[in-house]
């Protein structure tokens, strides 16, 4: 039976934050773990110690600092990169043995490229000095990648969705495809887009951003055009689910501005009938 749990695909919300320091939850990062092997979307602040949490609380190997290898970008803001030097050395601090490989929008090689000269000097004190260390592990294999299928092997196919989130030229939404027909839709950040009910259409899990337009009123004005024009509201978010039509909706990286996970799903339910819950840190769904 536990081997049955290992192999069967999920996906683990990491961290469901915002680029708002709150200590209950960390910044944005997804597990999607298929037949024991986990692939991180982004790299929000303390991923790696919510993996380590996750890796222990569902028992996945999987997720251990040293076995993770993959990350998807969703696009290159800091509240969803700033984790990812930290999952560099960190993993090659535990002896991962290969480079970690890194796909997103434009400026993912450049971001890798500079992250590591940052720690040139680490590196240099760890290989040269007494401390044992692989040997490429501190190594980064950066893609730029374009709109379609992104990676595949033999537990997932990746494809990349275009989605439209302020003023970046590329960001991404992720669409997996598991070994055991799973289809996870992952949003990244992004306006309500139609590049998303397809990629779902009838999907296992979608996994999407919210925010509360009740609350957004209480922002300025500069930030309600920013939202409006960024993200996606509850109530825009419901009339794309009634369109995609998930098994599960999740809502992740919520901007609650002092709105309660009941209320932001009670704002989704007024517009959608389908099964929605709200995503706290370490949740797990299949």
């Amino acid at each position: 039976m536990r081997l049955l749990l290992l192999l069967q695909s999920s996906v683990i919300v990491l961290g469901t934050g915002t680029p708002n320091a709150d200590p209950e939850r960390s910044g944005p990062a997804v597990a999607v773990v298929a037949s024991g092997t986990a692939y991180l979307v982004d790299a929000g602040a303390g991923v790696m110690r919510r993996a380590a949490a996750a890796a222990a609380k569902y028992k996945i190997p999987g997720l251990g600092a040293k076995s993770i290898g993959i990350v998807f970008l969703t696009h290159l803001h800091s509240d969803h990169t700033i984790g990812l030097a930290d999952v560099i050395h960190t993993g090659w601090v535990a002896e991962r043995e290969a480079p970690l490989r890194v796909f997103g929008p434009r400026g993912t090689k450049d971001m890798a490229k500079y992250l590591t000269r940052a720690y040139q000097r680490d590196i240099k004190v760890r290989t040269e000095g007494d401390q044992p260390h692989t040997r490429d592990g501190w190594r980064v294999v950066a893609n730029d990648v374009k709109p379609g299928v992104v990676y595949r092997d033999s537990n997932v196919t990746v494809t990349a969705i275009l989605v439209p989130h302020t003023n970046w030229d590329q960001a991404f939404g992720y669409r997996f495809e598991t070994r055991d027909n799973k289809v996870f839709v992952i949003s990244g950040d992004t306006r309500p887009t139609e590049s998303l009910v397809a990629a779902c259409n009838g999907c296992d899990v979608m996994l999407h951003e919210a925010y509360s337009p009740e609350k957004l009123k209480a922002r300025t004005p500069d930030w309600q055009k920013y939202h409006t024009g960024s993200h996606t509201s509850t109530i825009d978010l419901a009339a794309l689910a009634t369109r995609a039509r998930p098994k599960l909706l999740v809502l992740y990286h919520q901007l609650y501005w002092g709105a309660t996970d009941e209320e932001l799903l009670a704002e989704v339910r007024s517009g959608y009938s389908g099964t929605v819950v709200s995503a706290k840190d370490l949740d797990r769904f299949h």
